[in-house]
């Protein structure tokens, strides 16, 4: 994280580790309204990676699930990056700067996805490089918090996944319950847009963000689930993060025969867990009285009633299946409750 940023976040009350921000003094408030009211929060979790050059969008467009070339300085994608047996390596986010394109992932991954991304450059014309440090990533969510960020901005997309920018500030309209937004700026501007939240909203950490991209039912992936998961088993499918009709990518063809020839027999749900243990991601799932896995964590955050909310890839035979309970693997004496995603599935052949 930026030094100055960071030191600025810690005289407006940020408690921190170090580098990284846990939270504002009050940790289940923070969880609380960030389900029901306005909100804000450093995202410096997340880091970028910037990719120009002549032939950087056939490059990319080569390697990602999605269609790059629908990326524009008005219009983000979600997207992901498989390998040649189509699990994914990394879930992300693309946006462009006039002739730069940006990923957005987990602060976690970005090296072991840029040194991977680097192997197939070979003689194209294309720069690859990490860019955490080039902006201040912020996020914001709320009913309010729209109008804070066009008053101080001069700037608001309307739709999911749109882009507004001006000058060296983009902000991204993202899916949530709540109208949600990241803007990438620069420092004197951040703090300026911080001020101006922190009127009608609260500060909140990692762990409060992570609950409204689980209620949004997007699933991010990490290096504890990495090469774990098809795109259609985390239904980044049924986010647009999947196009059908672009060209070869590593693992498309996997990815292509489980959309037209294949049943998925796994998919992402939501449900809640009330279990107090430490819970992680990539833990198994399993139902009572069977003795092998029916699923895995893929995100989760505390609820702040108590427990977990997560996003976990289960059975659909055991999801399904109203007689069955689900447990994390060690706790299973707290069964899992499923609720409903924010999207539907699709119909079924």
């Amino acid at each position: 994280m930026n030094e100055e940023w960071l030191t600025f976040l810690t005289s407006a009350g940020a408690e921190t580790d170090g580098n990284h921000i846990l939270h504002y003094g009050n940790p289940s408030r923070e969880l609380s309204v960030a389900l029901t009211g306005g909100v804000f929060a450093d995202l410096s979790h997340y880091g970028l990676i910037s990719a120009h050059g002549k032939d950087a969008e056939d490059f990319l467009l080569a390697q990602f699930t999605n269609d790059l070339r629908l990326v524009s300085d008005s219009l983000s994608q979600l997207s992901g990056y498989c390998n040649p047996k189509g699990r994914l390596l990394a879930s992300m986010r693309i946006f462009r700067r006039s002739d730069t394109w940006y990923l957005i992932l987990p602060e976690n991954m970005i090296q072991t996805i840029l040194k991977r991304l680097r192997m197939y450059v070979m003689r194209a014309d294309v720069t690859l490089d990490e860019a955490s440090d080039s902006y201040m990533h912020l996020g914001a969510s709320g009913d309010g918090v729209g109008e804070a960020i066009r008053d101080t901005l001069g700037i608001l997309p309307d739709t999911v996944n749109a882009v507004s920018q001006t000058g060296d500030t983009t902000v991204i309209r993202i899916s949530g319950p709540h109208p949600r937004y990241e803007i990438f700026t620069g420092f004197d501007q951040a703090k300026q847009l911080w001020d101006a939240l922190n009127v009608d909203s609260a500060p909140i950490a990692v762990n409060a963000w992570s609950l409204l991209d689980i209620e949004a039912g997007v699933p991010v992936i990490i290096p504890q689930t990495t090469e774990t998961f098809v795109p259609q088993m985390v239904n980044l499918q049924l986010v647009d993060g999947v196009s059908f009709k672009k060209g070869c990518y590593p693992g498309q063809e996997i990815v292509a025969r489980m959309q037209y020839l294949g049943k998925l027999k796994k998919r992402m749900y939501k449900a809640t867990t009330p279990t107090s243990a430490e819970l992680l991601a990539g833990m198994d799932i399993f139902q009572k009285g069977g003795k092998q896995p029916v699923g895995k964590i893929v995100n989760l955050a505390p609820h702040p009633d108590g427990g977990y909310n997560l996003l976990a890839v289960l059975q659909r035979k055991s999801a399904e299946d109203s007689q069955t309970q689900l447990y994390v693997d060690g706790h299973n004496t707290d069964y899992l409750t499923l609720s409903e995603l924010p999207y539907p599935w699709p119909a079924e052949e």
